[in-house]
């Protein structure tokens, strides 16, 4: 589930108290483990471990207002989640993740890049700190503009004011084109 809390703290107080125990527990885990060049905060309703604009000025090419997702801990409906974007696309490192946290003995649901968890006991958490810790901000930049070779990056959408309402430039010539917006 998605949250509207602003910050880390925030959306900790708002969890269930077994779930904040297991979210803060594989939060240190990660901030153990998090090399330089990386920043925590909330993106997407959850806390995000990202590459920030001050680093990596290009942003999500998907959207380039938000920064460079590297990990990510959240609390949904039916579990909890690790996202782990650091893995999306490199083969070598989710085939590495996915041997040693199965040579646990613990089970792994796990689909592209999102990890699912009932319970912190169901999390291997050395192997998730490893994981974390293997990877660098220049090798996760470099992974991933050689991911996205050949991907239209938008420039980063500033707003018009038009009427009294505020619209992306692309909306507003979407509409002045006589295209509807969805």
């Amino acid at each position: 589930m998605r949250s509207d809390a602003g910050t880390v703290a925030q959306y900790l107080r708002e969890l269930p108290d077994d779930r904040r125990k297991a979210i803060k527990t594989l939060r240190t885990v990660i901030r153990d483990n998090l090399n330089p060049g990386f920043k925590e905060g909330m993106q997407y309703g959850m806390i995000g471990y990202f590459v920030p604009h001050s680093v990596y000025p290009d942003g999500y090419h998907c959207d380039p207002n938000e920064p460079l997702p590297f990990a990510g801990l959240g609390s949904q409906k039916n579990h909890m989640a690790l996202y782990l974007f650091c893995v999306y696309g490199n083969p070598t490192l989710e085939s590495w993740f996915t041997k040693s946290w199965k040579a646990t003995g613990k089970k792994l649901d796990m689909g592209k890049s999102c990890v699912r968890f009932k319970s912190i006991e169901d999390v291997p958490l050395d192997v998730a700190g490893a994981l974390i810790a293997r990877v660098t901000s220049d090798d996760f930049i470099a992974r991933y503009e050689q991911a996205t070779a050949g991907v239209r990056k938008p420039a980063r959408k500033k707003a018009t004011k038009k009427a009294g309402k505020t619209k992306s430039k692309k909306a507003a010539s979407k509409k002045a084109a006589g295209r509807r917006i969805r």
